[in-house]
């Protein structure tokens, strides 16, 4: 991966547009302030964090529990779900 500079980034931005992927970072404490993806690599990553958001997300959601509760209680009214609840309190 190409590692540049803010200011030389800004200055020569279409000398970098054609790499995949370069790495724009602050040359006084060597952090990095962002990365630039090329438009070719764009959507890929865009699927790839999205794929990434949502599994987390689901994850999450089956860790609490939720997700089976939605499939188990899906169309119940809110009388329904109560009574429900409390049955399976019961037993």
């Amino acid at each position: 991966m190409v590692r540049v500079g803010v200011r030389e980034f800004t200055k020569n931005f279409s000398k970098y547009q054609n790499i995949d992927m370069v790495e724009i970072i602050d040359k006084k404490t060597d952090e990095v302030k962002g990365v630039f993806i090329s438009p070719a690599s764009a959507e890929k990553v865009k699927e790839i964090l999205t794929k990434s958001k949502k599994e987390k997300i689901e994850d999450i959601l089956k860790f609490a529990g939720t997700m089976e509760m939605d499939e188990k209680f899906k169309d119940l009214t809110k009388e329904e779900l109560r009574l429900k609840i409390a049955k399976m309190k019961n037993d």
